[in-house]
């Protein structure tokens, strides 16, 4: 029988894009069938040799974060390099979501079920993102791409708790935030077809998150530590600042944020706020 562990390995270290997201389906779709064994395999690779790079082409380039610029709505290429920007996204959650396969054992199946089906569907928001590029005269690799949301897996992967807590509930969460508001943009310029991959993008990403929410909230139960405490400890430990709002409430929850942690997210960013404010 086929090993999952070692699958996900291979599609994670795949370079070219096609090649990686039609991996990635086949593995989805053959852990959906019973194929794939999980209970034991190969181990992960000792510290100094762990996958801490995905496989990827030359394109796109990686580029610091300030310097990926000319992003918005006043022209197609404004248009395209902000679809571009998404597309990566995508393809690192993909890369994430199969390498919080291989990296993480001894987990409940339903752990590994999470992943997978997170795996799919970034996977199909990737090839919907990439459809839209190419509808305007873009492919993927066209534009810069930063890598921050990769660096941070790197930096959390030791960690389980702080994985889930840091990539998926600040990074990814920040989707839940911005992509409606993406959603609105496009449709007013009358591209429905962005406009309805986003909300499709949207709706799943709640799913993502929570995914992130429920593993995290095991591993605080399994540590014996109270799960809203150890959220901002971890922000604080791994990150500059808390996130920023405008937050959505009703998404976060369904993702979910417990009501406490929501109030904290939003006093701490009007504090924010009303500092800077204060300062200018």
């Amino acid at each position: 029988m086929r090993n999952l562990y070692q699958e996900a390995k291979s599609c994670f270290l795949t370079a070219d894009p096609d090649e990686k997201m039609q991996l990635s389906l086949e593995i989805a779709s053959a852990w959906d069938a019973g194929q794939l064994q999980w209970q034991e395999g190969e181990l992960p690779l000792e510290p100094v040799l762990q996958l801490n790079q995905p496989g990827r082409l030359e394109k796109p380039e990686l580029v610091a974060a300030g310097k990926v610029k000319n992003r918005g709505f006043k022209s197609v290429q404004q248009r395209a390099a902000l679809i571009h920007a998404l597309a990566h996204i995508e393809m690192t959650a993909v890369n994430l979501a199969w390498d919080s396969i291989y990296r993480y054992r001894q987990m409940p199946k339903e752990y590994y079920a999470d992943w997978v089906k997170t795996a799919r569907e970034e996977t199909q928001h990737f090839y919907m993102l990439r459809q839209s590029l190419r509808d305007m005269g873009y492919d993927y690799g066209d534009f810069p791409a930063h890598n921050e949301l990769w660096q941070m897996a790197v930096t959390t992967a030791d960690d389980l708790m702080a994985r889930m807590a840091i990539v998926h509930r600040v990074l990814e969460a920040r989707a839940l935030d911005v992509v409606p508001f993406s959603v609105d943009r496009f449709r007013a310029i009358g591209d429905k077809a962005t406009a309805d991959s986003l909300i499709i993008i949207a709706n799943d990403e709640i799913g993502h998150v929570n995914a992130g929410s429920r593993w995290f909230r095991y591993c605080c139960e399994q540590q014996q530590v109270d799960a809203d405490a150890m959220f901002f400890k971890l922000i604080k430990q791994y990150l500059r600042s808390t996130p920023k709002g405008p937050f959505n409430r009703e998404a976060r929850i369904k993702a979910g944020f417990s009501n406490w942690e929501m109030q904290e997210l939003e006093r701490q960013d009007a504090l924010f706020k009303a500092n800077k404010l204060k300062n200018n």
